[in-house]
């Protein structure tokens, strides 16, 4: 997404100055707007000196710096000196940037969630508004310790699911490795072999003969195809309909869809529950969650559920039209609803769905593991029974 400058004045008329990552400026001016400033001019930021040149802060490092400030707050330190120390100690550069500017702007009269909504690459709209709650509530140190226990939370998911998607991926990776040594570099030696005999040559062993030619005279063919149908995908995926389409088809597939699902119902609940119990407006929650939630028709499920609170209705009945929350999450959800614990239910749901995350990760490793060593020894077992075959014939012939 581009970066944009803006100019904004504050609650209290004061003017600032920041950039932010949004899509168009009117996401801009809304971004401003929550953040209860008021837009006075805005403009594409020049390429190369923008704050979204530098690396996104890891999770990791946000949550120690969260977990040291809240420590910080918590002892009685000023906001000011906290962040100063915070500055000097962070071992990451992009970071320690990033919390010398917050310093500078909380020194210039800002609230510290003002400050934190110019740096997206590391605070999250979440982030900024579970911290604007703990300024406005006085619970600063309690919402930060809350917002760090999120965050590992989350990053131990995220890296569930990838852990799941990295295991086949690099063994297939390997193997069409060795699969294309094979047709490269062996498969012509026996080719020449057979083609000194001048014996008729079985249909499997021609199929392997032709795929190595095609490889060795095309291969740069290939790998522009390749190429270009990754280019289509991507830009086909980038937009709304091929994002949507393609994110239903994951949530579509055996086992790893299953996995998909329960992963974007944990960080759903998991993410409402902490915004709602820090003090954040349920309107406000559910956009959050809905940017948050990395699968499109999640996305829209989530913003038909704030339409609908708007509009005086319940969330759980958009949740179930979109068939993609379990039956067992609406009906806890419309409990909560109803009892007014909606944060709580929350947390237990994500609880229980973590869990089942491990469940489902483990299900896809084991299946994964015996279909994996079938498709290899098809593959490589039939290429090599292929170029046996014409010498299992001329053995047959001398006898």
């Amino acid at each position: 997404m581009p970066m944009y400058e803006y100019t904004a004045r504050n609650a209290t008329g004061q003017i600032q100055k920041g950039q932010l990552e949004a899509q168009n400026p009117e996401e801009v001016n809304a971004h401003l707007r929550k953040n209860r400033m008021m837009l006075v001019s805005v403009r594409q930021a020049p390429k190369g000196i923008s704050f979204g040149g530098k690396p996104r802060v890891k999770t990791r490092d946000t949550v120690i710096f969260t977990r040291q400030f809240a420590t910080m707050i918590n002892a009685g330190l000023p906001l000011v000196q906290s962040l100063t120390i915070l500055a000097q100690q962070t071992e990451n550069k992009t970071l320690k940037d990033v919390t010398k500017a917050v310093v500078y702007d909380v020194e210039s009269g800002n609230t510290l969630a003002d400050a934190f909504s110019k740096h997206p690459k590391a605070f999250s709209d979440l982030y900024v508004n579970m911290v604007a709650a703990g300024e406005a509530g006085g619970i600063l140190d309690t919402i930060l310790l809350r917002l760090a226990t999120f965050l590992e939370k989350s990053d131990a998911l995220i890296r569930k699911v990838k852990s799941a998607m990295i295991y086949p991926g690099v063994i297939f990776t390997v193997a069409g490795a060795a699969v294309a040594i094979l047709l490269i570099f062996v498969i012509p030696t026996f080719q020449t072999m057979f083609a000194s005999v001048g014996m008729d040559l079985p249909l499997p062993t021609r199929i392997v003969i032709g795929a190595s030619q095609l490889l060795i005279n095309y291969w740069w063919a290939i790998i522009a195809a390749i190429g270009l149908i990754v280019f289509a995908f991507n830009r086909y995926r980038a937009t709304e309909g091929g994002r949507r389409n393609v994110d239903a088809m994951m949530l579509r597939l055996p086992v790893l869809g299953d996995l998909l699902r329960k992963s974007a119902v944990s960080r759903f609940t998991r993410t409402l529950g902490t915004l709602i119990s820090s003090g954040v407006s349920i309107l406000d929650g559910l956009e959050i969650t809905a940017k948050t939630a990395g699968n499109r028709v999640v996305h829209d499920a989530v913003m038909q559920s704030r339409a609908s609170i708007a509009g005086g209705d319940t969330i759980a009945a958009p949740l179930e039209k979109s068939k993609v929350f379990p039956p067992m999450v609406i009906s806890m959800i419309s409990v909560g609803e109803q009892t007014g614990g909606m944060d709580e239910m929350l947390s237990k749901i994500a609880d229980f769905y973590d869990e089942e995350v491990d469940v489902a990760v483990g299900a896809l490793l084991s299946l994964m593991e015996p279909i994996m060593i079938v498709v290899l020894g098809v593959i490589v077992g039939g290429m090599v029974v292929a170029m046996y075959l014409p010498i299992f014939d001329m053995m047959n012939a001398i006898q």
